[in-house]
């Protein structure tokens, strides 16, 4: 008989890229040499440096299996662990790199091992300090981190030109691409979580990026960003940009506390669009996306949007080496852009 626990098809609803805790080890303060451990071993104020050969690992999990409350598992083709064995969150942790960065990171646990999975990118011989160990969410899934687009009240470029909060969006709406000019809406998703650690939006106040009032996005999602005049080490001029690295805690911060009510689109392309007047992606659907999604919107989209399956807009997303140069000229104060 076969492991309920287990998917039958043996996909995995998400892949993520993990690092082994000892790859992260404390360069000076109280656990010094030690690699990253529990969380009630850990001392705020510990130094962490990534080793330069550390190399990720490559984690596939399956859907949780909420009718039967059984935990996230390992799913075929993973290089931790093997196919059924569960895998739990332990601990969110924030370290500030010495830029004064923020990075978020979650340590996981399967069997006696602990993995750590950067929600935002560290780099070797960077030291970061750890601020925060605290519980994760209790109902915290990997497919949430991908969901979180648009704040409730955000407003959208539509194909005539006019704004239009995204709640007031309909499927069949047509809404201003970069691209590929007026294109229908073919889903929205929405979802409403607590707006804390990974979850909590980023907020780009009035006018830092030519934006009439403040845009509020989820902290993954990306923002693009075209280079005239290319910095050096970014090759690229046409970039995607998390909402989180441009976060400088005065004209872009983390907003935390309450909830937050998140909105997705979807096209019959993943889109560049308008969102207060800042070229933003829309939501790409494919079969990876859709099944990292909470279940009951990866049903809906998969209903919606039969043989659905996109591929990502040739915009680029720069590493954490590059963000540094990135971010002065992405949050240059420019003219706002006025609505029709």
């Amino acid at each position: 008989m076969s492991d309920p626990s287990v998917p039958a098809s043996g996909a995995a609803a998400h892949l993520a890229r993990v690092f082994a805790a000892a790859d992260l080890f404390v360069t000076s303060g109280a656990n010094l040499g030690d690699g990253l451990a529990e969380p009630g071993d850990l001392c705020p104020g510990d130094v962490y440096e990534l080793d330069p050969d550390a190399a990720p690992l490559r984690l596939a999990l399956a859907r949780p299996d909420a009718a039967h409350h059984r935990p996230q598992v390992v799913a075929q083709g993973s290089e931790v662990g093997a196919p059924g064995d569960p895998v739990a969150f332990a601990a969110r942790l924030v370290l500030m790199a010495p830029d004064g960065q923020q990075v978020e990171l979650l340590v996981l646990r399967h069997g006696a091992g602990l993995y750590v999975l950067p929600l935002t990118p560290i780099a070797p011989r960077t030291e970061y300090t750890l601020l925060v160990a605290e519980d994760p969410p209790a109902d915290l899934h990997l497919g949430d981190l991908i969901c979180l687009s648009f704040h409730r009240g955000t407003r959208i470029a539509l194909a005539t030109g006019a704004q239009e909060a995204i709640e007031n969006l309909t499927p069949g709406t047509r809404v201003l691409t970069r691209d590929h000019g007026p294109q229908p809406v073919r889903w929205i998703g929405r979802t409403t979580l607590r707006a804390r650690g990974a979850f909590a939006p980023v907020v780009i106040t009035r006018g830092v990026m030519g934006n009439e009032a403040d845009l509020i996005v989820g902290p993954h999602h990306r923002l693009f960003l075209y280079q005239r005049d290319r910095l050096p080490g970014v090759g690229a001029a046409e970039l995607l940009v998390q909402a989180q690295h441009l976060v400088d805690g005065e004209s872009v911060f983390r907003r935390e506390g309450g909830f937050a009510e998140y909105f997705s689109l979807v096209f019959d392309r993943h889109e560049i669009i308008y969102a207060e007047g800042i070229p933003v992606e829309s939501l790409m659907v494919n079969e990876a996306t859709v099944a990292a999604l909470p279940a009951e919107l990866a049903q809906e989209v998969r209903a919606s949007l039969p043989g659905l399956s996109q591929r990502q807009h040739f915009g680029v997303e720069p590493d954490e080496s590059q963000l540094g140069a990135l971010r002065p000229q992405a949050l240059r104060r420019r003219r706002p852009v006025r609505a029709t």
